[in-house]
């Protein structure tokens, strides 16, 4: 006879306690620069008056040293310091460009003011002339300390640095043409944001230029700013349209002449997901993709004639992925490259002359990320988990003779790591989590991997988790015929396996993301904590095609099927689970998600009506053909050469079997996922006569956080319905 267990006192979690004023906030280090030397470091910590001070704290005694007070930092004629937004050093340490003042630009708060500060004199001055406040972006000092660049009214400016007037580099932005700035579908899908760089000597700017006549233009509405609505005009080419057509330049800074560097083929049917000096001043690194992305030419490129040099030709089946700036080793010789050309996710070298790649990281296993590379100690530094894709370990290898790969992170700290390496490598800010504990960040003497001291300790938190009385996350590995999917189970408190409770699966389900990672979850943790904490077993399951570290075969094998594979994956994994724990009620299963993961519920509920009761789909895009050319295509193909795929990865494709509670969410304001999704998903279901509850939340953009109480009023709204569809409790 199974054992009830003893009851379990735990502090009770609440919407307003997790996303409200009073919620225990995350503590991290802010805004941390290294020092050139490698033994000091740069934090903003807010000044007693007002404003932030920015502290230099010398790593091995931890002596604390004021190097820019916010009191020298108050502007002429004004009585407060300017707030700083983010700020960057001149690289002779003379000037700090200050950001701040910023107002919303797509994701981030990018339109900016900017002043210059001069730690010689002590001055202070606005750069940009007679800009209209918060209009600037990106701007980036000279290598040479004498200018600096901004992109403003969609041209590129320099101005010297010391003041004076500044100067038009490009001439020809305006409405449709935008010069140094990406257009929306290359800042969210190649995160490219300020598109414009530097050369070494300071002689010239690359850049890259977007003609966006003839893209679509998707009107937004908003209504909550008066009597009247506004119309807000979003260029956004969608699966199948026009692009924009995006060329790539060089400007002399001297005179302004500009030299267009000769790509081949039709600019609005190929992407430059990323432009860097080559190691020098004298040739441009380009990466060239098809708009299939499955092909990538990487090139340089003369700045003096404009001619361009193909150094090699990056392939696959499915796609691929866009390379970071490459580090250049052996005198701008040979440079860094990630590929997966032999199933893995591997770090090469290679030879600038010819094209022939080093495996530097040779195994069965991915490296996540490149972190360092110093080609005078003879390693590079990454980030990888060869057996255990839900955590990141910290790992180097030799950059020449034969590859050795070992692993630094020690054997007996499990969990997530991340590392901000400092020069020279003996020093790192060192942040690691669990999914069970937050994050804690100290600074790691590397050469020991023993932490020095502890910056940021989130205690608080750990005790409200700590509180909460439930048993510890099961991690486990579920079987759907010879394919092991990993997931994450949240049992609730006093947890009883004699009894049947209801579960709630978290769903992500596209190549973009991966929701089982034993790793800190912030506050949607803990509202999945609450839930459980209410009598909700609370998990998720990562499908074929999720960005886990399992290999090319197991990220791409979605390939033109994203929505189809992974909805039925998902649906396998359920019923393993349901068949080997008695203790999950089959009446009670239900599933939720945001953005893909609100696409993957609908497909879910629309799918298999006899599997989940209930969903919650948040932001989810619900027809393919409505979502953006770069990430649609990458996965699926053109729309008019996989009809079929697109069609039968739409979840409103299956609107017409709905049988459970479903609740539909939406920001009207969604640039991203456009609110026209859930209107034609709407439309659909009442063709069909189907239930459903919606919700839309006014001028709110795809994160849905913007105005007074929004999250608090969301995840009411959630916790409520899932109380009431999906009742919770052991019976």
């Amino acid at each position: 006879m199974a054992q009830t267990a003893a009851p379990v006192t735990a502090a009770p979690l609440s919407v307003e306690g997790i996303f409200g004023s009073k919620a225990v906030r995350t503590e991290y280090v802010r805004s941390s620069r290294w020092g050139k030397d490698g033994e000091s470091y740069l934090a903003l910590e807010d000044a007693p008056k007002g404003g932030q001070d920015i502290v230099r704290y010398a790593i091995a005694d931890g002596q604390r040293q004021v190097v820019v007070a916010a009191a020298d930092l108050i502007p002429p004629g004004a009585s407060a310091p300017l707030g700083i937004d983010s700020y960057e050093w001149s690289p002779d340490n003379r000037w700090l460009l200050i950001q701040t003042n910023g107002k919303r630009f797509r994701r981030t708060n990018a339109l900016s003011d900017y002043w210059l500060y001069d730690t010689t004199t002590k001055q202070l001055h606005k750069i940009g002339g007679d800009a209209a406040p918060s209009t600037l972006l990106y701007a980036t000092i000279s290598p040479d300390n004498s200018r600096v660049a901004y992109v403003r009214g969609n041209n590129i400016y320099v101005e010297p640095i010391a003041g004076g007037t500044a100067t038009g580099l490009t001439k020809d932005g305006d409405d449709y043409v935008v010069n140094g700035l990406a257009d929306w579908v290359y800042e969210e899908e190649f995160s490219v944001h300020g598109a414009f760089e530097w050369s070494p000597d300071s002689k010239r700017i690359a850049f890259l230029r977007f003609d966006t006549k003839g893209v679509g233009t998707f009107d937004m509405i908003k209504n909550t700013g008066g009597q009247y609505s506004q119309v807000i005009p979003l260029q956004y080419p969608k699966a199948g349209t026009t692009n924009s057509a995006v060329t790539t330049g060089v400007i002399d800074v001297a005179d302004g002449a500009t030299r267009w560097f000769k790509l081949t083929g039709d600019p609005r049917q190929n992407y430059v997901p990323q432009i860097s000096w080559a190691g020098g001043p004298d040739a441009l690194f380009i990466q060239q993709s098809n708009r299939l992305q499955n092909s990538y030419n990487v090139l340089l490129g003369d700045p003096t004639t404009g001619a361009v040099k193909p150094i090699m030709v990056e392939k696959d089946a499915a796609w691929v992925e866009a390379n970071v700036a490459p580090e250049w080793l052996n005198g701008g010789r040979a440079f860094t490259w990630l590929s997966e050309r032999d199933g893995w996710r591997h770090l090469y070298t290679i030879d600038r002359a010819s094209g022939r790649a080093t495996l530097r990281t040779p195994g069965k296993f991915d490296v996540v990320e490149l972190l360092n590379v110093d080609e005078k100690a003879g390693y590079a530094w990454f980030i990888a988990s060869p057996d255990n894709p839900t955590q990141r370990y910290l790992y180097r290898t030799t950059l020449s003779g034969t590859p050795k790969v070992e692993r630094l992170t020690p054997a007996n700290q499990p969990g997530t790591h991340s590392y901000d390496i400092a020069p020279g490598e003996h020093w790192a800010l060192h942040t690691v989590s669990r999914f069970d504990a937050p994050p804690v960040t100290d600074m790691l003497d590397m050469t020991r991997q023993q932490p020095l001291r502890t910056l940021a300790a989130n205690a608080p938190l750990a005790k409200v988790v700590a509180d909460t009385g439930l048993p510890a996350t099961e991690f486990f590995r579920v079987d759907i015929g010879g394919t092991q999917l990993d997931g994450w189970l949240i049992k609730p408190p006093g947890f009883d396996p004699a009894k049947r409770y209801p579960i709630l699966y978290f769903v992500y389900g596209e190549p973009w993301g991966q929701t089982v990672a034993d790793r800190w979850a912030g506050a949607q943790g803990l509202w999945h904590r609450m839930l459980a904490q209410k009598g909700y077993l609370v998990a998720s399951l990562d499908p074929r095609g999720t960005a886990t570290p399992r290999g090319h075969d197991w990220r791409k094998i979605i390939y033109r099927q994203v929505g189809i594979l992974a909805s039925a994956d998902y649906a396998a994994g359920v019923k393993a689970i349901l068949a080997t724990r008695p203790y999950i009620d089959p009446d009670r299963i239900g599933i939720w998600g945001w953005s893909g993961g609100g696409a993957m519920t609908q497909n879910a509920l629309f799918r298999y009506p006899e599997l989940y009761k209930t969903g919650i789909a948040v932001a989810g895009p619900t027809d393919m053909k409505l979502y953006d050319t770069i990430y649609q295509e990458r996965y699926m193909g053109l729309p008019q050469d996989n009809a079929d795929g697109y069609k039968n990865g739409s979840p409103i494709t299956f609107a017409d079997r709905l049988k459970g509670n479903l609740l539909l969410i939406h920001g009207t304001l969604d640039d991203n996922v456009h609110y026209q999704n859930q209107d034609q998903l709407v439309d659909r279901l009442i063709h069909f006569n189907k239930p459903f509850t919606m919700m839309a939340y006014p001028d709110r953009s795809h994160g849905i956080y913007e105005g007074e109480n929004t999250s608090i009023h969301l995840y009411s709204l959630m916790t409520r319905y899932l109380e009431t569809n999906l009742p919770p409790g052991g019976r």
